[in-house]
């Protein structure tokens, strides 16, 4: 099976293991529109501040049982004793900013979602409602922030967010697809915008 794998071009920041392959395969950089996705990649870029995505990613079905299967409506209610049991599990990063970070972007994220309809309405305005699609050569090229993500952060911000710095929402705009970071000879990167048209 991992010749198989390894017989495709792919990013090269994957190929650590089979989980984050599989991950760059199916889901990176795939556009995004469906609110409850897009709460969960909220969530898990919160909790990836300062640590590697692949530590996060390993760890997504224990934050998706400790955060109510990404259900914005039920985060948002959460009190001390959810926080306090959430200190305790160890299938998360237990870390007490993160969480209470997590919490009340819920309930800002719900806030948005009545604005708007919907969060995804108000997200994908920073893109001109599309993604973009970048050509990069090499991994090298591929930046940490935008002009994009720098507005994104500035609004998110002011709306009272938390953890939603330029690098935190690149990321986060990577992996819902309102960026095509993969590098041009990756597999990925013609497939996605085949299917962006």
């Amino acid at each position: 099976m991992w010749y198989s794998i390894f017989m495709k071009k792919r990013c090269a920041w994957c190929e650590t293991n089979e989980g984050m392959i599989k991950y760059h395969d199916t889901i990176w950089g795939v556009p995004v529109f469906n609110d409850r996705q897009i709460f969960e990649f909220f969530v898990l870029d919160t909790f990836q501040a300062g640590l590697s995505w692949n530590i996060i990613w390993q760890k997504r079905e224990g934050f998706k049982k400790a955060f109510a299967n990404f259900d914005p409506k039920k985060v948002a209610q959460f009190k001390t004793a959810q926080v306090n049991r959430l200190l305790g599990d160890i299938s998360i990063v237990r870390n007490r900013l993160k969480i209470h970070a997590t919490i009340n972007n819920a309930q800002k994220f719900l806030a948005v979602k009545k604005e708007y309809g919907t969060f995804a309405e108000y997200l994908w305005q920073f893109t001109n409602n599309k993604p973009i699609i970048n050509k990069w050569q090499t991994m090298k090229q591929i930046p940490v922030s935008s002009k994009e993500s720098d507005a994104m952060s500035k609004d998110l911000k002011v709306r009272g967010f938390k953890f939603v710095g330029t690098t935190i929402c690149y990321a986060f705009m990577q992996g819902i697809g309102m960026v095509n970071d993969h590098v041009i000879e990756c597999f990925r990167y013609s497939k996605i915008n085949k299917t962006r048209l």
